[in-house]
């Protein structure tokens, strides 16, 4: 039943999931052309808020038209919400910085939005953010036997990028666009480390002050779920946004039980490193592939040529899907069946 997961999830014997997701918004996903998180960049601050209640309640309410793509592939949260509905796991969304909050019920850290790398601080009061989401997985802790982490940051990625950087680890990152606007990001990341005077590996021993400085508000609040959570199992599910939040575990001296787990559309772009950097960093990743190509949606089909990819926990809910007996078809359906009620 788990052939469409690579490798097959033999080792997971989960008796209670329970499924996060890390909501923010950042002034570096205003820069033109960097992230495809939205039919257009005047509505890129309402796709975490909209995708949360796309999942939640199956509509969005913040703003009429569901997120999608500019090409128009409907936002990941489709598979989200397919593999939860299939599942029945309980979920929950945390604001860690949003603009626009959705109208649903949510967990708060207490972040702020993020600013423009290039020219503010990434993230403020990094420390509050994370002690108050080390406090929320000690408590989740007590519920679950493994949870799984997603996030929708929109231009994510530059972020995850920077940091990467700051930690001196030279890794590739991919993109909601189908041709990845490597040159906006590493314009962006460039400038934003020259006008803090950061070079390459810098930060490597002081990763917090990498968030700070670089990162998103979603980094501090994963890491400190994480490390509330201490040894229940955490998959975080995400492409390489949640592989830069691994490379901050390692250098935070989070001592867990983490893993990750995406899609295949990250895993095969050849614009990033998701499977060689998470394999350096020593974690192991699952790979889900819903099998799109099949699919009678042209959306979803469009999945195949690279736009979306991943975002919303997408390549951790069929994860969880999989290990708990829900098959590719299965899953591909209820998506399809989502699409038709949505869009």
């Amino acid at each position: 039943m788990n052939y469409w997961i690579k490798p097959q999830p033999l080792d997971f014997n989960v008796e209670h999931p329970f499924f996060l997701c890390v909501l923010s918004n950042t002034d570096t996903a205003k820069i033109p052309g960097i992230s495809a998180a939205g039919r257009s960049p005047d509505v890129i601050d309402y796709t975490p808020a909209g995708d949360a209640e796309l999942v939640t309640l199956g509509r969005t309410i913040c703003k009429s038209e569901p997120p999608m793509t500019p090409a128009g592939s409907p936002t990941p949260a489709v598979i989200t919400r397919a593999a939860l509905q299939l599942t029945k796991i309980p979920f929950l969304f945390i604001n860690s910085g949003l603009r626009v909050i959705p109208k649903i019920p949510l967990l708060d850290v207490g972040a702020k939005p993020g600013g423009d790398i290039r020219t503010a601080k990434g993230v403020l009061d990094v420390g509050l953010i994370y002690e108050n989401s080390v406090e929320l997985g000690r408590q989740i802790k007590r519920l679950s036997d493994c949870v799984i982490i997603g996030e929708s940051v929109p231009a994510g990625t530059t972020t995850a990028m920077c940091v990467l950087k700051a930690l001196g680890i030279n890794a590739r990152v991919s993109s909601s666009y189908p041709e990845n606007p490597l040159n906006i990001k590493e314009q962006t990341v460039e400038e934003a480390l020259s006008n803090k005077g950061i070079s390459f590996g810098d930060l490597k021993d002081d990763p917090m002050r990498a968030i700070e400085y670089f990162g998103d508000p979603m980094m501090p609040c994963v890491c400190g779920l994480v490390k509330g959570l201490g040894d229940t199992t955490s998959v975080l599910a995400g492409g390489t946004q949640m592989m830069a939040v691994l490379a901050l575990i390692k250098h935070i001296g989070i001592n867990s039980d983490v893993s990750i787990a995406t899609t295949k559309f990250v895993a095969e772009d050849k614009t990033a490193s998701f499977l060689e950097t998470v394999s350096d960093l020593g974690f192991k990743s699952y790979i889900s592939d819903p099998g799109f190509n099949l699919s009678k949606n042209p959306g979803l089909r469009m999945y195949e040529s690279g736009d979306v990819k991943e975002g919303v926990g997408a390549g951790g809910g069929m994860f969880a899907a999989g290990i708990m007996g829900i098959g590719q078809d299965e899953l591909r359906d209820q998506v399809e069946l989502i699409c038709d009620q949505v869009f």
